[in-house]
């Protein structure tokens, strides 16, 4: 039970505050790939795409992916903090005197196995996100988007890129243990 109370708390607190930063992160998703210069460019910035693309399909066109992010953000955090809450509690007898590196090898392990865990849903987020605004729909939807990458790619499209993601995912292990190590103190 307590593994699953870590697992909603982390779970709520992503899926909130991704409520918030959403259409940010989707028009950077589409700036990035946005490449040329000049004219060719679809956009000029982060204005005229958010506005762009709000206009061509609605305030709901810059949260297109948006579900399934939600599912991947809660699938992320609730593995993470779930695993990292439970798990040191089974390995580390006082988390006052654990090693800092033996915590920091847990806490990369976590956030390893979050990061594998949860990046299918992210590359369909992206894929989602990369449709949203064009006149020529390849998908129409979450599931939809899921058949057409596994039937035309193959599964291990829905890890393209993950390496990098993992090794980004450095810093969250030391966000772990600094945060973990700062409440010990004040215990």
């Amino acid at each position: 039970m307590f593994f699953l109370g870590n697992m909603a708390s982390g779970g709520a607190a992503g899926a909130t505050s991704l409520l918030f930063v959403y259409p940010l992160d989707f028009a950077r998703t589409r700036l990035a790939a946005d490449v040329g210069s000049g004219k060719a460019r679809e956009f000029t910035g982060l204005v005229d795409c958010l506005g762009k693309v709000a206009k061509s399909d609605g305030v709901t066109g810059l949260y297109r992916g948006f579900g399934i992010s939600v599912v991947g953000i809660i699938a992320y955090r609730a593995s993470y903090f779930g695993m990292f809450d439970t798990g040191k509690v089974l390995l580390f007898e006082d988390m006052k005197r654990a090693n800092f590196f033996a915590v920091w090898g847990f806490a990369q392990c976590v956030t390893v196995g979050a990061g594998i865990l949860s990046y299918p849903l992210d590359t369909v987020r992206r894929r989602l996100m990369m449709t949203s605004g064009s006149k020529d729909v390849m998908y129409t939807g979450t599931m939809d988007c899921f058949k057409k990458i596994y039937a035309n790619e193959g599964g291990k499209a829905f890890f393209k890129g993950c390496l990098s993601n993992v090794l980004r995912g450095t810093g969250g292990a030391l966000v772990l243990v600094f945060y973990d190590k700062i409440q010990a103190m004040f215990q």
